[in-house]
Order: C-alpha cells, then structure tokens, then sequence
C-alpha cells in the first residue's frame, strides 16, 4: 500500500495524527490510495506532468542559469482541510482585508493610526511602498485591495498563522484552477467521492469584483471595459497573465497598447480607440506611469496616475497598496485589526523581532545562525536568510546589511511547517506545505474555497516558492455535512 511506509516524524502532520491514525477529513484519500499500485500512481503523476507541458502550465526563474522557463511542479496528493478549519480561515482573511483596506484609506486620507501614535510614523513614512502622491486621492467604491493572496502555515501544534499579505500583485490563482483540472482528471472516482467545494469559479468571481470597481463616473448601458495589464511574455507570471485574460474573456494589453488622452484611457484596436474603465494591473507601482514614477519604464504607460488619480480609471490592486505588503508594517497588522474593528486577529501572525527595535536588533545579531531573516520589501523567498542553514559568509553579509539599514529587515524563528504526503518517485514522504487562499474584494468580500498549496519539495526545506524549487497541491475543502452538494469545478 503506498501509505504503509509514511513517516510523520516530529512534526504536524495534515493527513495523520501523531500515532499514525488517519485524520477524519482524509478518510476518502487514505482509501482511494490505498488501493492503487506504486506503478498506476506514478503513470498518473506522470500523465499529469505531461498534461502540464502540453498546456505550458510555467513559471520563469531569472536566476537559473540552466534556463528561464519551468514547467510548475504539481504532486498528485491533495491537501484537504475540514469544513470547520475553512470557517476559521474564512472568517480570519475576511477580517484581515477588511481592516488593511480601512488602513490604507486612512493612511492616504486623515492618518488618524499615525497621530494616534498606534503606528510609529516611521515605519509607513520610511516604507519603500508608500506612495505620497496618493494623499488625499479617492479610489471608486473606497476599495484599494481588490485581489489579495495571503499566506498561511500551521505550526507545529496546528495552529494556522499569517506569514505574510500579498495585496500588490498576488499571483498563483491560475495554478489553483489547472491543478484541480488536473486532480479531476487523475482520480475522478476520489473527487467524486468526496466532493470538496468548488473552485471554478474563481475567474467569473475575478471579473465580477473588477467590474464592480469600475470609476464611480462610468455610466455606460454595458459592462465596464476591463483589461489586463501584463508587463509582457517575458515576465515570470505571463502563463496566469493569459490564463486569466483568457478565462475571464477580457483584452490582455501590455503598455504599448494603451494610451492616455484628456485624463481618459484608450486601448488601441483595429477599430480604433476604446475607452478603457478598469486595469487588472500586473505590474508594481514603478513601472506603471513613466511621467510619475520610474522615467525609464517601457512597461507603463504616460499620464497612467492622472487619469486613475481623477477618477475616470480604476487601478486593481490601486497604486500605494504595498506599503501594507511590507514586512515591518505585517508586525503591527493585529494593532491594526484592533483600531479599525475593535476585534482580536482571528489568525494571528508569527511572532517577528524588528531590526529598527534596539532591543529586538541585539537579538537578531546574536542569534543570526537560529532565526529566519526577510528584508522587508522583497518577495518569492528572495532576500531571506534561513539561518540554521546559512554559511558563515551568507551569515555575516546579512550582518552588515543589518547594521547599515535595520528598519528593511525582520526576523522571526523558525517554524516547523506542516508537513504533507508528497510523492517521490517510488512512495510518499512528508514535505513542508503553506497555503495561498485568494481573497477578492467587490461587492463583498469572498474567499474561494481552497487556494494554492505549496510545497516545499527539497526534503528538509521549508522555502515553497516556485523560485526557490516548490511545487504545490490541489486544495480541497470539505462542505459542512448538511450542506448542498457542491457544483463541480
């Protein structure tokens, strides 16, 4: 049986408790793959793998010097998680977006936080990400973060925590969607079986928030225009780019087919000029409007900020989000659910040292070679270090960047992430895994059911991201008991 043989270790384990038992949720799982053969599951992955190839299912890495494009790495072993762990994190995610959109008005607007000294004025003044040529500038419908993909992990007692918010340009979502096709595929009499809700419709969902956030002005009889805006095929997310285009049924542009006329903005078409209500952007602030931000961009385009600035187009994520996306801020996220809700975090974050803190610096110097360090702007496990498994030379270049810019930097301990059935090629072992659920904010805020699983597939790593050597897993969430069936997708 593939499952005999799997060790847990000392660590919490998704699909078994610590004597080995099979987990409640998973019961379907643990049977259906019981039942079938080291050989017939390797054909499957390896039907899968090629099904992704076929469909150029791809990331880039820029650092790989034995080439750019890599077909997404998926294991066939999904992660389930209950119905009344969903309700957990559901709840959690609705809050959390639903105060850091409150903050970022306000941070834009009165900054009442700052002159109630709940936040040092240091840390949003002195982040890379905030933008004061936002101040005082409305956004339709007061919403600034329209797509959000927060990260989660579980300790080792199980406890769900926020690792980090992605509100500027969240990618994965595509994934998500191919590799429950994928599953489907592979084991229809499993997904069958047990059901888990659907996550099909997370494109329509996508388009329906965008539309919503068309400029307050836009009175047309049809749909809002809506575009995407990718920075072109060589960036390392142009698959989701037109994945999602495609799947919603709206233009992908880049900034060459764009243009700004009276404030207004125009696609260019064989038709000619089509005003242009909403800009599912992919590229950050920098590049967006070489006439505001970087004047050596090729990606944006000209007057792009006036015209969102004066309310005839709606930026998705809005310009200035980042600044909430910055490491040092996540550290005060639980004050900020605090002041604008009056409630306590329903996920709290991870217990984090802050390099600008003297007291909280000491430690972080003597204890380099035990803590995990992340400057605070970066993203993709890109700028950390892991200091268990650090050299002594990666230890001492962080040292020194440390001492000369303390505020771009955390630390926090290193957790012991769940661990997942992964295979390996001739069996299962356990491998680290976060979570990427995908908030988005119209109408309402929704979460759709499940999310990015990824999967750390280094034995021993705990880094996920796809740049760093990840994989990920479908998610399944289980319906409540006396729920109503769940349409499939």
């Amino acid at each position: 049986m593939l499952l005999d043989n799997y060790q847990t270790e000392d660590f919490f384990d998704e699909m078994f408790e610590a004597d080995g038992k099979v987990r409640p949720h998973y019961e379907a799982v643990a049977e259906v793959f019981n039942d079938v053969s080291i050989d017939e599951f390797r054909n499957k992955q390896t039907a899968v793998d090629a099904s992704f190839m076929r469909h150029g299912v791809t990331f880039t890495v820029y650092s790989d010097d034995q080439g750019t494009e890599k077909i997404f790495p998926f294991d066939c072993a999904p992660r389930v998680i209950s119905a009344e762990e969903w309700d957990t994190i559901e709840a959690g995610l609705i809050q959390r977006i639903t105060a850091l959109n409150l903050f970022l008005h306000d941070l834009y607007h009165d900054q009442k936080i700052l002159k109630d000294r709940t936040i040092p004025a240091s840390y949003i003044f002195g982040a890379k990400h905030f933008r004061r040529e936002c101040a005082g500038m409305d956004v339709a419908k007061g919403i600034y973060v329209h797509i959000c993909g927060t990260d989660l992990i579980r300790d080792r007692e199980g406890r769900y925590l926020v690792l980090e918010d992605n509100l500027r340009c969240p990618s994965g979502a595509s994934y998500m969607l191919e590799n429950r096709a994928a599953l489907k595929r592979a084991f229809p009499d499993l997904f069958q079986s047990v059901k888990p809700l659907p996550v099909g419709a997370y494109s329509q969902d996508l388009l329906a928030a965008l539309q919503y956030a068309a400029p307050d002005a836009y009175g047309g009889d049809d749909h809002p225009t809506v575009v995407l805006l990718t920075p072109g095929v060589f960036n390392s997310a142009y698959f989701e780019h037109a994945f999602l285009a495609r799947q919603m049924g709206i233009p992908i542009v880049e900034g060459r087919d764009l243009v700004v006329r009276d404030s207004k903005v125009y696609m260019r078409t064989t038709a000619g000029l089509v005003r242009v209500d909403v800009i599912y952007r992919r590229i950050d602030d920098d590049f967006l409007d070489p006439s505001k931000f970087r004047e050596d961009s090729l990606l944006g385009v000209p007057g792009l900020f006036n015209a969102a600035r004066a309310g005839n187009v709606t930026l998705a994520n809005a310009v200035g989000t980042g600044v909430a996306d910055d490491k040092a801020v996540y550290c005060f996220v639980p004050k900020i659910i605090k002041y604008y809700l009056d409630q306590d975090p329903i996920l709290p974050n991870v217990e984090t040292y802050m390099a600008s803190e003297d007291d909280h610096r000491s430690h972080i110097l003597a204890n380099l070679d035990k803590l995990v360090v992340k400057a605070a702007n970066e993203a993709g496990g890109y700028g950390m270090l892991m200091g268990p498994w650090a050299s002594k030379a990666e230890i001492e270049m962080f040292r020194k960047n440390i001492e000369a810019d303390p505020r771009n930097f955390i630390a926090q301990d290193p957790i012991s992430l769940s661990r997942h059935p992964t295979w390996v090629g001739e069996g299962f072992e356990g491998r680290h895994i976060d979570l990427r659920p995908y908030i988005l904010y119209g109408e309402k805020v929704t979460v759709t059911p499940g999310g990015l699983t990824r999967v750390a597939l280094r034995k021993g790593s705990l880094v996920v991201n796809s740049s760093q050597g990840g994989g990920s897993k479908d998610t399944w969430v289980l319906r409540h008991p006396n729920s109503k069936p769940a349409q499939q997708g």
